[in-house]
């Protein structure tokens, strides 16, 4: 058995890769369908609120971080669908309210330190059974609502205005979207990191467009791109001693360049 299997910080490190790397460009696709896709950014910024909040408790990070960026995704929708101010606009007042409130939690705990290095670039070494496990039950439950409501999804993301005239509630339908991308965000910043958790959405999907195939076509494209991706990251990242989200990413942006010039 090659010596990368050996350790269980590793075992742990590819199963919770390689959920990671199925239900980041699931909903990544909607993301970018319905140009959401600095959304995503947005929100994994924000969730270090959750994080600085957690060190500073000594609770659970990962908790904090997921309760900031679901409440923070309804919020930007709320507030974009009531017309206030326009979408871009919801989105960086959020962005720039969700790291004012981080940095100033993190200067009342101590500042910067390792454990949140691991959390802004990712680390596969501090993966624990605990993440692992609730990235498996929250990504069976993501996939689950895709399912459900993969029609729906599908629909106005393409063509929110025929969808409405349709008589589908659009609007709880995009609230889904935004909810589950925050979801996803939390739960892949143990490997991905919270500043890069964004490319592993959004670009596997943008390679896959690069074949101009269907829709669903795209969609199992973009989870192989995502699953290489993520596996041969990890294995580099194991090998050569450098951090896991950057190179999960770089090799993510590397297929892009040879699709895009295939």
């Amino acid at each position: 058995m090659p010596e990368i299997f050996q350790f269980d910080f590793m075992l742990r490190a590819f199963a919770t890769g390689a959920i990671l790397a199925v239900i980041a460009p699931v909903i990544g696709i909607f993301m970018v369908v319905r140009r959401y896709s600095l959304m995503a950014d947005t929100l994994a910024h924000i969730s270090l609120t959750g994080v600085a909040a957690g060190m500073l408790t000594k609770t659970y990070p990962l908790g904090g971080a997921l309760a900031v960026s679901v409440a923070a995704a309804i919020g930007i929708e709320k507030l974009r669908t009531s017309r206030a101010v326009f979408g871009e606009s919801a989105v960086a007042l959020f962005f720039w309210g969700g790291m004012a409130a981080a940095v100033v939690l993190l200067s009342m705990s101590g500042g910067f330190n390792i454990g949140l290095f691991s959390y802004l670039f990712g680390s596969i070494s501090t993966v624990t059974a605990r993440d692992l496990y609730l990235i498996a039950a929250l990504g069976l439950l993501i996939l689950t609502v895709i399912v459900l409501l993969y029609k729906e999804l599908f629909f106005v993301s393409f063509d929110e205005s025929l969808a409405k005239a349709n008589g589908l509630r659009t609007e709880n339908f995009n609230l889904v979207i935004v909810v589950l991308a925050a979801v996803v965000i939390v739960l892949a910043m143990p490997i991905v990191g919270a500043l890069l958790i964004g490319a592993l959405m959004v670009v596997p999907v943008v390679t896959a467009m690069q074949f101009a195939v269907s829709f669903k076509k795209t969609l199992f494209m973009s989870i192989a791109i995502s699953l290489i991706s993520v596996i041969s990251g990890l294995v580099l990242s194991y090998y050569l001693n450098i951090a896991s989200g950057g190179t999960i990413v770089i090799t993510a942006l590397g297929i892009f360049t040879l699709a895009d010039n295939g």
